[in-house]
């Protein structure tokens, strides 16, 4: 008896002994939430979850209220009893409305975005999961602010208020991905980001060249890989795996993944891994019957005992000679000197197959004869290398600092050969940039955050081109497309950005910058064309400025206002491209050419109702200077040449005396019950260049377009019913001497590229803790459309399965 006394006793005391544990994880996933924000009322205190989501709530045993809140997630409010009851074990749902992200790209370093005055819209990793697309292109375009451009399959060119390609600027941790020779016309290198492994995308509308510098005129994209997590206390060695394998039958797409990190105490390492192989495309089959032909593939070519032959295309919807693969690795290792000292070491590789231009592809002469025999991209291969040093401290100069250490080696090719001619074209472009990025942020006095840093940025291109004959194989020398003596690009940047917390309803942005850019190319061989001029340079500075004013009178009401500058200094392929041939136009270099720059001013506003409805609207007004926009010119006297046995008008790019941009954004997000929300973004623009007479369009201007989404979230389900749509884009909008690829999109339909509209839906459900499956049916009435300037059809119906791992 006296035994069972004492270890009755035992027993209560152990159980007293044993910390009371809350298990925090999503609703969704069933994965456990780092970061909860925990506080009793019984406290001035609060307390975080671990990586395991756990964290001790012994102190707040006698609270009759415990909020629970995490960023991004709706917040609960339970009694002690109450969770008691549930056995200590929470869900969280994350909130549609919730306007309190926390956003890194606005100026290096974490604020609250509610506190920033310009647009910047966030995709969240667990957003990027269950969007579950293709490419990095796909997430932008369903993302309902971001316009995508295709002229093949393995393309996409970001469309950002009014600009496009090098006028827009891709970073990825922290390193800008532009370079000497981003061109003006349609790019394709937001593919070589790989969007299985990102912790999340920010997107900036807007002029950003005061954080950014140089081609962020029209908004910048930050891409964000995932960092290796190390051990907790609790845990000797953390290991995560994460995998995936996804098949989708418009693309004949087969995508495999696999992730896994592992950490120690002080040291970690994540690796990752996505091989993608992509079938012909095949393009939706309902269209209206004013569409004629437009966009069928009746024919490819092929070589057939030795000669070249145009095929019959057995099904027109497939667009045949579409396919390419993509490769993509990245390595990072993670260590923690101390609390306050952490080093990253950051290598990226992206590489394709041979990648066809689909657009060029389908070209016919008068005859109806194929013009292209062969022209595609050859594989382009990206490495980035860099060594990140986190500091953190409380001295004079800062509380936290960056230093970004990076280099980048770019590799891309064009390849074409012309019907029934023997000689293949080769021409190569190769791109080392050295960067160095160092950033401080210091807070003074509390409403004070001071940040400023320096940037050093230098490229070097170099660019080659032969000559194949495929029957003999004999080689000879060809014209490059950039000059062939080399050519050189720097910048060296310094600036400042302040935010002031006035009080608790204003807060004040403000930033400066200078900039100061050399570039210089030669031209070591002129065989081909006797220039006027050995060499180039180009040197050229700006100060650019932003002042903006946020204003919350309430916690449901918020305005903004916001006037910034932009810049974009004249790179290799503005100032100095060779020669390329576009359909009958060839551009020709000009040495000539001036920095253009943007004065952009916004205003904005949104309205937050019963925590369950957030309305959001932004309009933008952007005057455009010096703006560098491709006009006819004259070579030697004459205002046309015969190149690559085509008789082609000469082009060059220079600087039109202005223009202007200004559109609107509007937003409506509104958790409709605790499992149902909703969304919707729409998006107008509107361009002109000024000249003597009638202001004329200035191209990259996209139409109306926006996204309208359902969603439905229950434990272990997320279900999504989404359109994503486009007005008309009518023939007096379009720019006939820029990029706007009339000849591909226009010309079969009336004089307007159509209106569209696709419906689609996804779903994925959590089997268990480590499994989930997915399936999405997107385009489901298989309707045939062409996104705005894009020489090749969307894809059809589309059904996506995908089976993911979690460890």
């Amino acid at each position: 008896m006296k035994n069972i006394f004492f270890l009755t006793l035992w027993l209560g005391v152990s159980t007293l002994a044993i910390a009371q544990e809350l298990i925090v994880k999503d609703k969704i996933t069933l994965q456990p939430l780092e970061g909860v924000y925990v506080k009793g009322n019984n406290t001035g205190s609060y307390l975080l979850t671990n990586s395991k989501g756990v964290v001790d709530i012994d102190s707040f045993a006698n609270a009759d209220s415990i909020q629970i809140q995490s960023i991004g997630y709706r917040s609960q409010v339970y009694s002690y009893t109450a969770l008691q009851a549930m056995g200590f074990k929470l869900s969280l749902t994350e909130s549609n409305t919730a306007a309190d992200e926390v956003i890194v790209s606005a100026s290096k370093f974490e604020e609250n975005k509610k506190d920033v005055a310009q647009q910047v819209q966030v995709i969240k990793a667990s957003e990027l999961s269950f969007m579950n697309q293709q490419t990095t292109a796909e997430v932008l375009q369903q993302s309902g602010n971001v316009l995508v451009q295709k002229s093949q399959l393995g393309g996409g060119s970001p469309i950002i208020r009014g600009f496009e390609a090098n006028k827009v600027l891709i970073v990825v941790d922290g390193v800008r991905m532009n370079n000497a020779i981003f061109r003006g016309g349609h790019l394709q290198n937001v593919l070589s980001m790989d969007n299985t492994i990102l912790d999340r995308t920010e997107i900036l509308f807007g002029p950003g060249s005061v954080v950014y510098g140089s081609d962020a005129l029209g908004g910048v994209m930050h891409f964000y890989t995932k960092n290796p997590s190390l051990a907790s206390s609790q845990q000797k060695v953390n290991f995560k795996t994460n995998a995936f394998a996804r098949y989708a039958t418009a693309y004949d797409e087969k995508t495999g993944h696999v992730d896994f990190n592992i950490g120690l105490k002080k040291i970690a390492f994540l690796s990752s891994i996505t091989i993608s192989d992509f079938g012909d495309l095949q393009q939706g089959s309902n269209r209206k019957s004013s569409y004629g032909d437009w966009g069928k593939r009746n024919f490819y070519v092929e070589r057939i005992n030795g000669k070249d032959s145009m095929v019959t295309n057995s099904d027109v919807n497939v667009q045949k000679q579409t396919g390419y693969r993509q490769y993509d690795f990245l390595q990072k290792v993670l260590f923690r000197q101390n609390e306050n000292i952490n080093h990253v070491l950051n290598f990226q590789y992206s590489t394709s197959g041979n990648v066809y231009r689909y657009d060029r592809l389908t070209e016919v002469n008068g005859g109806g004869i194929a013009r292209s025999a062969q022209w595609y991209y050859g594989p382009q291969s990206r490495f980035l290398g860099s060594y990140r040093l986190n500091l953190k401290g409380d001295n004079l100069f800062y509380n936290k600092a960056s230093v970004i250490l990076a280099f980048q080696d770019v590799k891309e090719s064009r390849h074409n050969r012309n019907f029934n001619s023997s000689n293949l074209n080769h021409r190569k472009e190769h791109v080392n940039v050295y960067s160095v990025n160092v950033d401080l942020e210091k807070t003074i006095k509390e409403k004070h955050e001071l940040r400023y840093g320096a940037e050093f940025v230098y490229n070097t291109v170099n660019s080659k081109a032969e000559r194949e004959n495929i029957i003999t194989g004999a080689k000879s020398d060809l014209d490059t497309r950039y000059p062939n003596g080399g050519s050189t690009m720097q910048t060296i940047a310094f600036y400042a950005t302040h935010s002031w917390h006035i009080t608790k309803k204003v807060v004040l942005n403000d930033g400066l910058r200078y900039s100061n850019i050399n570039l210089h190319s030669s031209f070591g061989d002129k065989t081909f064309f006797p220039f006027p001029y050995n060499d180039i340079t180009q040197k050229s500075h700006a100060v650019n400025g932003n002042l903006g004013l946020v204003y919350m009178p309430g916690a449901d009401w918020r305005f903004t206002v916001l006037g910034s500058s932009g810049f974009r200094a004249p790179n290799v392929d503005d100032m100095a491209k060779v020669f390329e041939s576009t359909g009958g136009r060839l551009v020709v270099p000009n040495p000539e050419l001036k920095p253009e720059y943007t004065y952009n001013v916004e205003l904005g506003a949104s309205k937050t109702i019963a925590q369950r409805l957030r309305v959001e609207a932004t309009g933008f007004y952007t005057w455009y200077i010096n703006a560098l926009t491709s006009q006819k010119t004259q070579f030697n006297g004459s205002d046309s040449i015969v190149y690559n046995g085509i008789n082609s008008a000469v082009y060059h790019t220079t600087n039109a005396a202005e223009a202007y941009i200004y559109g609107l954004n509007v937003a409506l997000y509104a958790d409709i019950t605790s499992n149902l929300s909703f969304s919707s973004t729409l998006n107008y623009t509107y361009g002109r260049i000024k000249t003597d007479s009638t202001d004329y369009p200035l191209d990259h201007i996209a139409p109306i377009f926006g996204k309208i989404s359902l969603m439905y979230k229950m434990k272990k389900m997320k279900v999504e019913a989404f359109t994503l749509y486009n007005g008309d884009k009518l023939s007096k909008d379009f720019n006939l001497q820029g990029e706007d690829n009339q000849a591909y999109s226009l010309e079969p339909v009336n004089g307007k590229v159509p209106a569209w509209y696709t419906f689609n839906i996804r779903l994925a459900y959590q089997i268990n803790d480590y499994l989930q499956a997915q399936v999405a049916l997107e385009n489901i009435m298989d309707t045939y459309y062409r996104v705005f300037a894009s020489g090749i059809s969307a894809p059809g119906r589309n059904a996506v399965f995908t089976l993911r791992a979690r460890f």
